[in-house]
C-alpha cells in the first residue's frame, strides 16, 4: 500500500511516528511536508495529498493538521476525494465501509500520539463494503463533484 501523507505545522509533531508506524507496517509514504515545524497553510498539501490519491500515485491519503477539520474540508474541495476529520476508532473504520473514504484527516490537538496510530491502523485495514446500497450513495457523491452550484 502507498499513503500520500501531509500536515500543516500544528500536525507535524504527529507525522514522524505516524510515518515510522506506517513504514514498520510495510506501507510506503509519499511525503508531501510540511518538512518542519514553520508556519505552512493546510490547504496547499491538502492539494498535493489529493492529487496523489486521485493521480493513482497513492493509494490513500492521511492529513494532519490542528483539528482535522481544516483539512478534511480542503481535500473535500478536490473532486474524487472523500474525505473524512477522524477522532474515535468507530468512524475510522466505517468512513471506509460505508462511504469508501479515500482521506483521513485527524487532528493533532485532538489525539495523541498512540489514538492516531491507532485511528490510522483502523482506517488502512478497513475495505469498502461494496453494498448496493452504500455503492448507490457514492455513485451520487461522484456525480456531485461535477455539479453546477
Amino acid at each position: 500500500m502507498i499513503i500520500a501523507m501531509g500536515c500543516d505545522h500544528a500536525g507535524f509533531p504527529l507525522k514522524a511516528k505516524v510515518t515510522a508506524m506506517l513504514r514498520d507496517r510495510g506501507v510506503e509514504v509519499i511525503d508531501h511536508g510540511c518538512y518542519n515545524g514553520e508556519v505552512v497553510d493546510f490547504p496547499d498539501v491538502a492539494k498535493k495529498v489529493c492529487a496523489s490519491v486521485t493521480g493513482k500515485k497513492a493509494d490513500r491519503g492521511i492529513m494532519l493538521c490542528g483539528s482535522g477539520v481544516g483539512a478534511a474540508i480542503a481535500c473535500n474541495k478536490i473532486a474524487g476525494i472523500r474525505a473524512a476529520c477522524c477522532h474515535d476508532i468507530y468512524t475510522a473504520r466505517q468512513c471506509v465501509e460505508h462511504d469508501d473514504v479515500n482521506v483521513i484527516a485527524l487532528g493533532a490537538d485532538v489525539v495523541g500520539m498512540q489514538a492516531a496510530c491507532d485511528l490510522i491502523e483502523r482506517y488502512l485495514d478497513s475495505r469498502f463494503s461494496g453494498g448496493e446500497d452504500f455503492a448507490r450513495r457514492i455513485r451520487k457523491l461522484a456525480e456531485m463533484d461535477c455539479s453546477v452550484r
